[in-house]
This record gives C-alpha cells, sequence and structure tokens, in this order.
C-alpha cells in the first residue's frame, strides 16, 4: 500500500469531467424547459355523441372550451349530458397526454434515463 492509503480506500480519481457534465446537464434542463413550455401552448380537442360534445384541453392539462350543440341538452336525461361531456374530457386529456409523451421522447430518446 502506499503512503497514506488505508486498507480498502480507492485513490481519488481526478475531477476533469465534472465542470463539462454539469454543463451538459444544464443544457439539457434548459431544452426540457423549453419543450415543456412548447407543450403547454399546444391544445387537443376531442367530441363525443357524434360531436354533440366538443371538448378542448390545453398543453397543461385544464379545460380551456366545452361546446355543446343545444339539441343534446334534454331536462329528463342530464347523465347522458354529463357522460358525453366526461367521455370528451377525458379523451382530449388522453390525447394531451400522448402528445406531452412523444414530444418529450423526442428528446430523452437517446439519454437511456428510466420512465421517459
Amino acid at each position: 500500500m502506499g503512503k497514506g492509503m488505508k486498507a480498502g480506500k480507492k485513490p481519488k480519481q481526478p475531477k476533469m469531467g465534472n465542470a463539462q457534465q454539469m454543463a451538459q446537464m444544464q443544457a439539457m434542463q434548459k431544452k426540457m424547459d423549453e419543450v415543456q413550455a412548447q407543450i403547454d401552448e399546444m391544445e387537443a380537442t376531442a367530441t363525443s355523441g357524434g360531436g354533440a360534445v366538443t371538448v378542448t384541453v390545453t398543453g397543461k392539462k385544464e379545460i380551456k372550451d366545452i361546446q355543446i350543440l343545444q339539441e343534446v341538452v334534454d331536462p329528463d336525461d342530464v347523465e347522458m349530458l354529463q357522460d358525453l361531456i366526461l367521455t370528451a374530457a377525458n379523451e382530449a386529456l388522453r390525447q394531451m397526454e400522448e402528445i406531452s409523451q412523444a414530444e418529450m421522447s423526442k428528446f430523452t430518446a437517446g439519454l437511456g434515463i428510466p420512465g421517459f
């Protein structure tokens, strides 16, 4: 064993690449933030009941607009209208999630990060 070394300890490796790795990570984070900002500006629209209900959601997964055709509004069948709204909203949210994942996977495809 060399002078000053204790059993079981490995000699310290020089930290030459740390600054470069940190810069790469910061650049990657900036790019991911830019992609997320682009996604936040996107919209997805879905319909149900043959177009009776239309729901638009944003990339932030917030409902932006709901359109309901007057002929589908039946005071004696409120449950049907509720189902149509839920169906359209859930489909629009599913579409936006799919868009979001596709956009992020373009960026993360070569990184080999689990879950991305």
